[in-house]
């Protein structure tokens, strides 16, 4: 189920010098401000929770998991490339699950590891805010990187498609409007973080155990539909 040529031609694809800048201002931005507000606010609990909350989780993660999901096939399909990967005898299904490793990889590096240095900058992991963010950003890594990789399988536009979903409805709906956080990956997330940290500063609007089927099920369909769709494009290129 794993190709180590497909999973090395997707990293090159996506840590390109390029690429690779844009994956990495984020993060950056994120932990000049944890620097900053730890120096002008000290350390506070509610501050770090609000931060890691609005700013990495909500915003971050997301738009981290567009370029990597996206970018993990998207371009292949555009510039017909894809068809030189599809010409190889290596199944569908497997160049799907391989550059969805990838992109879980990159997705989670890309926001966990910042997300985890920002909070003990901001207040030490006290209340396990650091730990219970940087969970949720594990766990949110993987639903978006299969979200956005089939994403990039349906649609040629996949990237502004993904970041109008990145930063209205999980940045603005997902946090502010109390219907659509059921069905936001980032409340998911933060059922499991609410879980690890065992306090009042983290919350979700969602249960533990619906949020975990809810995760597990968007991951597997999303996989299982871009799989589909990239064995539909083989049959359109051998017709």
């Amino acid at each position: 189920m794993y190709d180590p040529t497909v999973a090395r031609l997707t990293y090159r694809a996506l840590l390109g010098r390029r690429r690779a800048l844009i994956l990495g201002a984020l993060p950056m931005l994120l932990i000049v401000i944890a620097v900053a507000v730890r120096a002008l606010a000290g350390a506070d609990d509610q501050t770090a929770s609000d931060l890691l909350g609005g700013l990495a989780l909500a915003t971050m993660v997301p738009i981290i998991g567009v370029i990597a999901g996206t970018g993990a096939i998207g371009p292949e399909i555009d510039d017909g490339s894809v068809v030189y990967l599809l010409s190889k005898p290596i199944k569908r299904p497997t160049i799907i699950f391989t550059k969805l490793i990838v992109a879980i990889a990159v997705t989670m590096v890309f926001s966990a590891v910042p997300t985890l240095i920002a909070g003990f900058i901001l207040n030490g992991n006290g209340q396990q805010v650091a730990v219970a963010y940087t969970v949720a950003a594990l766990v949110a890594s993987i639903a978006y990187a299969a979200l956005f990789l089939l994403l990039g399988t349906v649609s040629r536009h996949a990237v502004v498609f993904g970041l109008v979903y990145a930063l209205v409805w999980e940045a603005l709906f997902g946090s502010l409007v109390p219907g659509a956080r059921t069905l936001s990956v980032q409340q998911w997330s933060l059922a499991v973080a609410q879980k690890v940290s065992g306090g009042d500063l983290v919350s979700s609007d969602v249960g533990l155990t619906t949020a975990t089927v809810l995760l597990v099920a968007v991951t597997v369909l999303a996989t299982w539909f871009a799989g589909q769709k990239l064995r539909s494009l083989t049959l359109a290129g051998e017709e």
